[in-house]
């Protein structure tokens, strides 16, 4: 028996290494001149492809965007304008990409688009399939994305094509938009800072029963007019908003974007952007940028939190310790001093790391955003002082 499993394991292994040598595909064969192919397999409409080109050996290789590249649709051959047709010099041992992102028209239609490359008499095949959006994702570009786009661009167009300004206005905007429900949280926040000394009461009387703290918090929430929940309103409301005018900033002048702009806006060309704030490249990555924008962003953000605090003469945090007869002991909530002083002196730092590979935009979105939360707070807190 082990004889025969011993020569049906030998077989095997012989028959795949058999299939590997005689039936390998070579086609992208490292040995070559060149690697050919997209970055993605497939694409959706607004489509602009990308090719990758690679040269493998220790000698330049230098190819022409339209003699050397073919594409081909349904056995027909796109043509692409004079001024995209040029030499392209790819180093020994380095990549070169072709991007046909100003000619997305060229790929209106869905199916299988093939890509070829002849150089030193061999023919390098690559394909792609560029297919239409699911019947959400239209749902959510045409009511969502393309609206704010849009906006953007108007914005943009009016600022004398300065994408600073258009940022500043997108940012207030925002900001407007969320006036009432960031007024609500801070007002709930405030009124739960201001009554730690009964919550911390209720959680000594009920320690030992957590299922009668809960109530009793509830009750105390109910009483004192406070919504605890209002800050998970917010960044519900907030989320899928900043994730759209995220995308739009980062793909800003992506030519496939102006698939979506509308007609009163179609002639606007997206190489005028302007996209420098003084010596700030705002689509961008820089570590000089990332320090010099976080210093503003950390102070404004330790001011905020530090506005957003109530001061009160309070005993110290209580501490739960479990008694050695106490079975049903469960940990409660974190106490909120410990909440406030973390939101105070860790998230400056926090922001800071977790935003360090985000274009220099994203910063100069989140300190204004910052610096009208601060003059709301201060409007809250004038408010709620009784």
């Amino acid at each position: 028996m082990k004889d025969k499993i011993l020569n049906f394991l030998i077989i095997f292994f012989l028959t795949i290494l058999l299939v590997n040598i005689f039936f390998k595909d070579n086609s992208q064969n490292s040995n070559w001149t060149l690697t050919f192919n997209l970055e993605k397999k497939s694409y959706t409409i607004p489509a602009s492809p990308v090719i990758v080109v690679s040269n493998n050996t220790q000698t330049d290789v230098k190819i022409n965007t339209c003699k050397d590249i073919n594409i081909n649709f349904s056995w027909e051959k796109l043509s692409f304008p004079n001024d995209f047709c040029k030499d392209i010099e790819i180093k020994a041992n380095t990549k070169e990409k072709i991007n046909y992102n100003k000619y997305y028209d060229k790929f209106w239609n869905i199916w299988v688009y093939n890509f070829i490359i002849k150089y030193d008499n061999k023919e390098y095949i690559t394909q792609t399939e560029i297919k239409n959006k699911w019947l959400i994702s239209k749902i959510f570009v045409w009511l969502i994305y393309a609206p704010l786009y849009n906006l953007t661009i108007f914005f943009v167009e009016f600022f004398n094509n300065s994408l600073w300004w258009a940022i500043i206005t997108i940012t207030l905007i925002i900001r407007l938009f969320l006036l009432y429900p960031q007024h609500k949280m801070m007002v709930s926040q405030r009124k739960l800072n201001a009554i730690q000394p009964k919550i911390k009461a209720l959680q000594e009387k009920f320690k030992w029963n957590s299922q009668m703290l809960w109530v009793e918090m509830m009750k105390l929430y109910k009483d004192e007019n406070i919504n605890p929940f209002w800050s998970c309103w917010l960044l519900l409301i907030q989320m899928p908003i900043l994730l759209v005018i995220y995308r739009i900033f980062i793909n800003i002048k992506d030519y496939s974007n102006t698939y979506y702009l509308y007609n009163w806006l179609s002639n606007f060309n997206l190489d005028w952007i302007w996209h420098y704030f003084f010596w700030i490249d705002l689509l961008w990555v820089w570590w000089i940028t990332w320090i010099c924008l976080w210093i503003f962003i950390a102070v404004i953000q330790f001011l905020q939190v530090k506005l957003s605090l109530v001061k009160n003469n309070t005993n110290k945090p209580v501490m739960l310790e479990k008694k050695k007869d106490a079975k049903d002991y469960q940990s409660l909530m974190p106490d909120q001093d410990v909440l406030n002083k973390f939101m105070l002196y860790w998230l400056p730092w926090m922001v800071w790391v977790f935003t360090y590979s985000l274009l220099a935009w994203v910063w100069v979105y989140w300190w204004i955003s910052t610096t009208f939360t601060i003059i709301q707070q201060l409007i809250v807190n004038k408010k709620t002082e009784k």
